[in-house]
């Protein structure tokens, strides 16, 4: 199928792929750690892992030869779905927490408020929302 959403859902749409990718973002990289944050049975965990690091999301480093333990770190390719996970907490916290419910709240290091992201235009910076934009047909359609 050349639709981006499917083929992407074959690399991140299982719903512990997600929370073990939340969890590396807050840096917990360690595969014991892992397991014992999300109480996921260590044989999927290792199973979700491995196809992570065979679709180049993350990458293992040794840090334990003698033990073979490994750190699991965010490839360029696993860092960019940062905006993902954003926009999937913001609309969990919205529509199924409610206001006033949140687990946490990002505060922009910069300014030092707290703040949601948005999504913009990559050409001009302005805010977009649905009616904004519209569809056309890319190289994989023929």
């Amino acid at each position: 199928m050349s639709c981006s959403i499917a083929r992407s859902l074959e690399v991140i749409g299982e719903w512990w792929t997600l929370l073990i990718l939340r969890d590396v973002f807050l840096g917990h990289t360690r595969f014991d750690d892992l397991q014992k944050r999300l109480g996921i049975a260590r044989n999927v965990l290792a199973t979700r892992l491995d196809t992570l690091i065979e679709h180049g999301v993350l990458e293992r480093h040794c840090y334990d030869e003698a033990r073979s333990r490994y750190d699991y770190v965010l490839t360029d390719k696993g860092r960019a779905l940062w905006p993902v996970l954003v926009t999937i907490r913001q609309w969990g916290d919205e529509w199924i927490l409610g206001e006033g419910n949140e687990a946490v709240h990002m505060v922009h290091r910069g300014c030092g408020e707290a703040t949601t992201a948005e999504l913009t235009c990559g050409h001009c910076g302005e805010t977009m929302e649905r009616s904004d934009i519209r569809i056309t047909s890319g190289p994989a359609v023929r």
